[in-house]
């Protein structure tokens, strides 16, 4: 590194967990949040029509 002056990174900056990272978190909990609605809303269609088979769920 040269001379130049370089920003103090916290605890967390230091282990790539920065602020930016938890927006990250929340914007994937969102998704996901949408996806396992999405999954139990067509898993509850299936099963009301007596098709079951493409509801297989996935952990």
């Amino acid at each position: 590194m040269g001379g130049g002056q370089r920003k103090k990174l916290s605890r967390a900056e230091r282990q790539n967990n920065g602020p930016h990272r938890n927006l990250d978190r929340q914007g994937a909990a969102d998704r996901k949040a949408e996806l396992v609605r999405k999954m139990r809303e067509r898993a509850g269609a299936a099963e009301g029509t007596g098709q079951a088979g493409d509801s297989t769920a996935q952990s």
